[in-house]
């Protein structure tokens, strides 16, 4: 586009998008050199602030992640000639990213141990055992991932001011502590393991069904939770959890050219085109599977959704989808963990499997839940369920109390269409005045 026609919006949409993409290499760039990972953070965020200062005036560099990681550096460098070099730590510090700007000046410099990747080394970091499980999901989410608070206060189903909170004590439980980046390696690595692999899962959930913006998919944020999922799987490859929570990612992601139509707008999962579904990417998440299973994990978190995704998988219609055995998995995994949105996901299964009458009184019990409060998808299926039968103005009156709840615009608006026809069918059935 003719620099006459930028905007100062143009500018500072680009400026977040590259934001996006770029946020997680500085973080591990700089957490690498400091050696201190809230400060990383910080230094990250400070330099965001400079682009949006500078490039609406100098215009987008020619390459814009590069210009952020030498400001981020050059920052970097600034703060450790200008902090005090009087204990032993910070001449060590400096003498490290001295020597790693002349041996190590890429990002994409050669592994130094067991790991094998930058960003999930850091993950590691911040999943130390001294916060605790939630902490330490929600630390590596907002600091290393880039998800706002917001985006995890809805993985969570907690309020944004408490997830604030939570991060906030984190980053000073990490600063307080004298905790370095590090690299956790054998008994250690398998004792944060299961926190990495909910803040991977969380990751891939938020770019399969973003909470908010205007695009249903973040395809960068599923490759890279999928990325990871790979090399989580080689690296603990007894761990059944981790090939669990692989194949539930790949059969997820084989569904992701047949979720949105071609103006982006979401096709729900009983209207999509199985054509277009990826069956090497089934297999793959099968073959995953089946691992899990013969390493005994077959009843895990993961490994059970997984079980769910591959019974869609195998039906060739949605007809022909066995309803009956992925509401028994629900059941499975509801035994397994206590949460009002498994239940709300088992109420859509035995609505398939035994009609919506028997899946409403299922969601008519979670009503009063109170960590579904603001959750949409329950005024959703409620409103399916209701259309379902017959019950069209109070579906109408569902869908769009789940519409005013839901942050993203493009389920939103499917919401609203959805109102709409529910409204049309009440008025078709209404007998004429």
């Amino acid at each position: 586009m003719p620099v006459a026609d930028v905007t100062a919006d143009d500018v500072r949409r680009t400026i977040l998008g590259v934001w996006r993409i770029e946020q997680p290499r500085l973080i591990t760039s700089l957490s690498r050199m400091l050696r201190d990972v809230p400060l990383a953070e910080d230094l990250t965020q400070e330099t965001l602030i400079a682009a949006l200062e500078h490039w609406p005036v100098d215009g987008v560099p020619d390459k814009p992640g590069a210009w952020l990681m030498a400001t981020a550096k050059r920052r970097a460098l600034d703060h450790l000639r200008h902090v005090s070099m009087r204990t032993q730590k910070h001449g060590m510090l400096a003498h490290d990213l001295a020597r790693e700007q002349e041996t190590m000046p890429d990002f994409d410099s050669a592994l130094d141990d067991d790991i094998g990747d930058e960003l999930l080394r850091l993950i590691f970091t911040a999943c130390h055992p001294l916060l605790s499980r939630e902490a330490r999901a929600a630390l590596a989410l907002r600091m290393i991932c880039g998800l706002t608070t917001e985006e995890i206060a809805r993985a969570f189903l907690q309020t944004e001011a408490a997830i604030a909170q939570r991060i906030v004590r984190a980053k000073r439980t990490l600063s307080e502590s004298g905790l370095a980046y590090e690299t956790p390696r054998g008994e250690e690595l398998s004792e944060r393991l299961a926190s990495v692999l909910e803040v991977v899962y969380l990751i891939f959930n938020e770019g399969y069904t973003a909470a908010r913006g205007d695009a249903w998919l973040r395809p960068q944020l599923c490759n890279e939770a999928l990325r990871m999922g790979r090399v989580l799987a080689s690296i603990a490859p007894q761990e059944p959890e981790a090939h669990g929570l692989l194949a539930l990612m790949e059969l997820n992601a084989s569904r992701m050219a047949a979720r949105t139509d071609a103006a982006g707008d979401p096709i729900l999962l009983m209207d999509q085109n199985r054509a277009r579904w990826d069956r090497l990417q089934i297999r793959r998440g099968q073959l995953a599977l089946a691992r899990a299973r013969e390493l005994g994990g077959a009843g895990g978190f993961y490994a059970l959704q997984a079980a769910i995704v591959a019974c869609h998988a195998e039906a060739g219609t949605s007809d022909t989808t066995d309803w009956s055995r992925i509401a028994a998995l629900y059941g499975d995994l509801a035994a397994l963990v206590q949460s009002p949105v498994i239940e709300l996901n088992r109420a859509v299964a035995v609505g398939m499997a035994e009609g919506p009458q028997a899946a409403l009184a299922i969601v008519d019990g979670l009503a009063h839940e109170p960590a579904l409060e603001s959750y949409h998808l329950l005024p959703s299926v409620r409103g399916d369920l209701l259309q379902k039968l017959g019950r069209h103005d109070e579906a109408r009156a569902a869908f769009d109390a789940a519409a005013a709840l839901a942050g993203n615009t493009r389920e939103r608006d499917l919401l609203h269409r959805r109102a709409a026809a529910a409204r049309a069918a009440h008025d078709r059935a209404s007998p004429c005045l």
